[in-house]
């Protein structure tokens, strides 16, 4: 007799702005190294090391930034020029675009 396997949902994560509750594909990973260096994890949230979610808008990491939730969760500070490229991305890219997702016409 075969086993059924569970349906399984998408994993959920917490942005550290807004604590709004999204699947993990939704939002945007900062990741600390086991090096010690602060990179965007651009992939599919597979880099190693600490990581930080963050919802697709500016806002948020405005609040983020202003609570220091982002420094808090990444036990790090956040250096100027990260928070310069995630400003970029963010103000750039509609939401939904700023992980890299093309848009269906």
């Amino acid at each position: 007799m075969a086993k059924q396997q569970k349906a399984r949902g998408q994993p959920q994560r917490s942005c550290v702005g807004c604590r709004t509750v999204r699947a993990k594909g939704d939002l945007i990973r900062v990741v600390r190294t086991p090096a010690g260096e602060l990179v965007l994890d651009e992939g599919r949230g597979k880099l190693p090391g600490r990581g930080a979610y963050l919802c697709p808008n500016v806002d948020c990491l405005r609040r983020a930034l202003k609570a220091r939730a982002l420094e808090r969760a990444l036990k790090q500070p956040v250096p100027p020029e990260l928070v310069e490229r995630l400003e970029a991305l963010l103000a750039a890219a509609p939401t939904g675009e700023a992980r890299g997702e093309e848009r269906s016409p």
